[in-house]
């Protein structure tokens, strides 16, 4: 039996080229990937060529106008449809909005209001998330068959629904609130910002996938910061106005401006696979086939153990980060008495933060210390975050907890850039798609779980309403686990030693890969 492979990597290089040596471990020279070097001779720039290549330039205006469109309506959202569950279902008939009075003297129809307006949001996560389970691997693969760009005006478009009903509803005291949740859930059919990180996948070479992923969540992060301070200036129905319009100036700059990112011979190639895993079938397997690609689509993430792990990491992180989304907004104004002045400035704290945190530290980190510890670092730094948000008794300590969300939020870019890393081009949408489709899924429990939590403890039990926190906090330490556990392919940029390694692991677990449902 051929000795461990890493058990000599700390002596001499000279084994690496060792032929012999190589034969006994069955891997060849041709099987070893291009390796690029850590220091390069020639002085490049990442956000020159970043700048200059077709389509990240685009898809970040893009994620800076959506922000600033969705950014604004993130306090006015849980106002407004708080407010008018109070009057269509408890017969709230003050002059004044529930979201005017403080949170000790909040009537008791406008606390109803805002339990059925949480029980709404969940519903809506629940349903869009579980669409989005369904047919996200797939839209990715078809993008990586017929190109991002048409996938991606869709997606934008389905986006306009949910800020024209916000306006519809405060034009109209008729109108149920249900209207805007159901717009919520058609979102769910196309994720553009799955097509979105493939189309920065196509042009960015390995070594900038993460700051690139990163400084699209640094597009998101300016217009968050700004975005909530237009409530504050503009009201709720000039600001849900004003979302309006910017959502539709980012399609119609989609439509327009947004290059093609995929080449004809990477969509010519995955197109050439997929006909060849139907050649020879007959027309009703061809149906049966179209009816369980999704499922097919979904197989590739049990191809390794990095992938295994990664699906592990994608649904923790699916989970948490959904429920604290969806709900931390409701919470904070219902228990901590947040105004739309408040909520600005959480906003501004999270977006100043996160441009520099994405923009400059991520970078920095991914050069210093590589993608497994950057995950396992976020994923320590949400269990932390999610503990003050259960514990908090101020705004200052809710003000702190953002803070370090903040920084926990490197994890996306950079399990982004992880998986990118390593599938073929032609699986760029499809490992994209697979991975979010599991991550929606997560997304569809979170909120459900937390609520199921909050039920039980809203009136002091455990550790009271904040408990759903606290419980977020451990799924998170769960996924500390999983991250600590990636194998080395994990990175980037790795010693050869542990790449010779990881191949021989990947090659026998790809011999018995089985499919993932």
């Amino acid at each position: 039996m051929p000795p461990p492979l890493h058990k000599h990597c700390n002596e001499s290089d000279e084994l690496f080229n060792d032929e012999a040596k190589l034969h006994h471990a069955r891997i060849s020279v041709d099987q070893l990937p291009e390796m690029e070097p850590l220091e390069s001779d020639v002085s490049e720039s990442f956000l020159r060529d970043f700048v200059k290549s077709k389509g990240p330039p685009q898809i970040l205006m893009l994620c800076m106008l959506l922000a600033l469109g969705f950014g604004s309506t993130i306090g006015v959202v849980p106002a407004v449809m708080s407010d008018r569950y109070a009057r269509l279902h408890y017969g709230y008939d003050g002059d004044v909005s529930c979201a005017d009075y403080a949170s000790d003297e909040k009537p008791l129809a406008c606390l109803q209001g805002s339990a059925d307006a949480q029980n709404a949001v969940s519903m809506e996560q629940l349903i869009g998330n579980g669409i989005t389970f369904l047919s996200s691997s797939l839209i990715g693969s078809l993008s990586d068959e017929y190109g991002r760009k048409g996938i991606l005006v869709f997606g934008v478009f389905l986006s306009l629904f949910s800020p024209l009903t916000l306006v519809w509803i405060q034009l109209d005291a008729s109108v149920s609130p249900n209207w805007y949740y159901a717009a919520g859930v058609a979102t769910g059919l196309v994720n553009w910002i799955t097509v979105a990180l493939s189309s920065l996948s196509d042009v960015m070479p390995q070594k900038w996938r993460a700051p690139s992923f990163g400084l699209l969540i640094a597009g998101f992060s300016l217009g968050f910061a700004l975005a909530p301070t237009l409530a504050m200036v503009l009201g709720h129905l000039r600001t849900s106005m004003l979302a309006l319009v910017l959502v539709s100036i980012g399609f119609v700059i989609t439509v327009v401006y947004f290059p093609e990112t995929l080449s004809p011979v990477q969509a010519a190639d995955a197109r050439q696979i997929r006909r060849d895993m139907v050649d020879g079938l007959t027309n009703n397997q061809k149906v049966w086939w179209a009816i369980r690609r999704p499922v097919y689509e979904l197989s590739i993430l049990n191809r390794n153990r990095l992938f295994r792990l990664l699906s592990a990491l994608a649904f923790f992180s699916g989970l948490v980060s959904s429920g604290d989304r969806t709900l931390l907004i409701y919470y904070i104004e219902e228990r901590l008495g947040f105004n739309d002045k408040d909520v600005a400035l959480m906003f501004f704290i999270m977006g100043i933060l996160g441009i520099f945190v994405q923009g400059v530290v991520l970078k920095v980190m991914n050069d210093l210390i590589g993608e497994r510890h950057i995950v396992t670092l976020c994923f320590c730094l949400g269990s932390l975050h999610n503990v003050i948000y259960g514990l908090a008794k101020t705004k200052a300590a809710i003000f702190v907890a953002v803070a370090i969300s903040s920084f926990g939020a490197m994890s996306f870019p950079t399990i982004s850039a992880i998986k990118a890393n390593n599938v073929e081009a032609s699986e760029q949408g499809r490992i994209q798609g697979a991975l979010y489709s599991l991550s929606a899924l997560a997304s569809a429990l979170g909120p459900v779980t937390l609520r199921f939590v909050y039920h039980y403890t809203k009136d002091g039990a455990f550790l009271g309403p904040g408990s759903m926190f606290i419980v977020a906090a451990g799924l998170y330490l769960v996924a500390v686990y999983c991250a600590h556990l990636l194998p080395p392919e994990a990175n980037s940029k790795r010693g050869r030693c542990e790449v010779r390694t990881s191949l021989a692991l990947d090659d026998t677990e790809r011999s018995s890969s089985s499919p993932l449902i």
